[in-house]
C-alpha cells in the first residue's frame, strides 16, 4: 500500500547516497522519526537538496510505501531555517544537542506530537535568543526527561513528604529528593545544592530565571545528563555540547 502524506518535519541529519542523492532522517509531526531519500539532492538543479538540511523546519510531502524502510521525499517547503541560531556556535551546539536526544531516545515511527511541538518551540526560542541558550536548552531537557519516562522528582522528600528542605538536600537518582533528616537512613544518595534545586524547579514550571549563576546553569545540565545516564547506562552524554561549548 502506498500513499501521499503531507506533514511538518525537523531535519535531524543527512548523508550522501549514490552519485547525487541524500538520505535524510526527519522527525515528523505525523509519522515520528523516519528516513527519506531525496533524489538528486546534490545536483545543482535540485529543488529540495538545500532545503533538507539539519535543523531546518519544513513542510514536506512524502510518497510513503509500507513495504520499504526509506520513504521518498517528493516535495518540501521551508517553514523556518533559524538563521540567527546557525550563526552562533554556542546556540548551535544546544540545537544539535536537541536533535541528538531525539535521534537517540525516540524509536523509528514513534509518533509524539507533544515532543515534536516542543522541539519546534525550543528551536524558535534559541533562534530568538531572548535568554541564555543554556537556560533554553535546560527547559527542553527537563521536559524531555519527563516525556520519555525519566522525570526528576523535586517537589517533596520521597521518604517523609516534607516540602521545605533547608540547606541539606540529597538526591537519589531512582527515587528523587530526600531531606536532610531522612538522608541518615538512605543509601546511594548525593547532596544537591539548594540553588540548583530551586533552578531546576524554575525549569520545570517554565518560570523566568533571575539572579542565577552560570555555574548553577551549567551544573543543572550536568545533573540532568547524569540522571539520564543512571537510567540509560548505554547513553554516554550529549556529544554536541562537548563539541560546540
Amino acid at each position: 500500500m502506498s500513499e501521499i502524506i503531507k506533514t511538518e518535519a525537523v531535519v535531524l541529519s543527512k548523508m550522501n547516497y549514490g552519485d547525487s542523492s541524500n538520505i535524510a532522517s526527519l522527525f515528523t509531526e505525523d509519522l515520528g522519526k523516519i528516513s527519506v531519500i531525496v533524489k538528486g539532492a546534490r545536483s545543482a538543479k535540485s529543488k529540495y537538496g538545500k532545503l533538507v538540511d539539519p535543523l531546518n523546519y519544513l513542510s514536506v510531502v512524502l510518497y510513503k510505501k509500507d513495504s520499504r524502510e526509506v520513504q521518498l521525499l517528493s516535495g518540501a517547503d521551508t517553514i523556518e531555517h533559524f538563521p540567527n541560531l546557525k550563526e552562533d556556535l554556542n546556540r548551535l551546539g544546544f540545537a544539535y544537542g536537541i536533535l541528538e536526544l531525539i535521534k537517540y531516545f525516540l524509536a523509528e515511527h514513534e509518533v509524539n506530537k507533544k515532543i515534536f511541538k516542543a522541539v519546534v518551540k525550543i528551536l524558535l526560542r534559541l533562534n530568538a535568543g531572548e535568554e541564555q541558550p543554556e537556560i533554553t536548552f535546560g527547559r527542553f531537557l527537563f521536559f524531555f526527561l519527563k516525556e520519555i519516562g525519566y522525570e526528576i522528582q523535586l517537589d517533596s522528600c520521597v521518604i517523609c513528604g516534607k516540602t521545605i528542605f533547608g540547606e541539606n538536600v540529597y538526591y537519589h537518582s531512582d527515587k528523587g529528593v530526600i531531606c536532610g533528616d531522612c538522608s541518615k537512613s538512605a543509601v546511594d544518595i548525593h547532596k544537591i545544592n539548594v540553588e540548583l534545586l530551586a533552578y531546576l524547579k524554575c525549569l520545570k514550571l517554565g518560570e523566568s530565571v533571575k539572579e542565577i549563576t552560570n555555574l548553577i546553569i551549567k551544573n543543572a545540565i550536568i545533573f540532568m545528563e547524569n540522571h539520564l545516564r543512571y537510567h540509560v547506562p548505554d547513553f554516554k552524554g550529549i556529544n554536541s555540547l562537548k563539541l560546540f561549548n
